[in-house]
């Protein structure tokens, strides 16, 4: 079977080494792997960081997802962020000079969806409610509730990047 012909991430069956209470969240991860792939590897630079109708850039999308995922993974560590993690989401909609590739930004996206995959499996049940905090105001949540929300939170970007790419490219047809 095809990979434009396999069902659904979530319809393929478990994950080795993820724990059950943790699939959903690694399969809807691996869900916008693909989906990001399919969507942006063949977008041109032009496309990439175009903004039409002044909505966010296909590579704002793409910067942000991998850029969240670090932060909200950070706070699931009972760690708080870093200057450099800070200094790099005040850039994730600058194209930079040159401005990144799609195939450049798109790896950068996917390694760090890999990367949230192996915190998933290295998490353990026991560990899952254990209280975090999350930014300078130190609101509370949980590790379960850090991975879900990482993981929710880069399939809303996920299918942002994907309507952008589709309007980026129908507009140069």
């Amino acid at each position: 079977m095809s990979a434009d012909k396999l069902p659904e991430v979530w319809l393929r069956g478990p994950l080795p080494g993820v724990s059950p209470l943790l699939m959903p969240a690694a399969h809807c991860l691996l869900q916008c792997r693909e989906e990001i792939s399919a969507a942006a590897s063949a977008l041109t630079v032009e496309q990439v960081w175009a903004r039409p109708a002044g909505v966010a850039s296909a590579g704002f999308h793409l910067r942000h997802i991998a850029g969240s995922l670090d932060r909200l993974l950070t706070y699931a560590r009972g760690a708080q962020l870093e200057r450099d993690q800070l200094a790099a989401l005040r850039r994730e909609g600058e194209p930079g000079d040159p401005p990144e590739t799609a195939t450049s930004v798109v790896a950068a996206t996917q390694a760090a969806i890999d990367a949230a995959i192996e915190v998933i499996r290295s998490t353990h049940d026991s560990d899952l409610m254990s209280a975090r905090t999350v930014g300078r105001a130190a609101l509370p949540s949980n590790v379960l509730g850090l991975l879900f929300h990482a993981a929710e939170h880069a399939h809303r970007h996920t299918g942002q990047l994907v309507t952008t790419a589709k309007i980026v490219t129908s507009a140069g047809a």
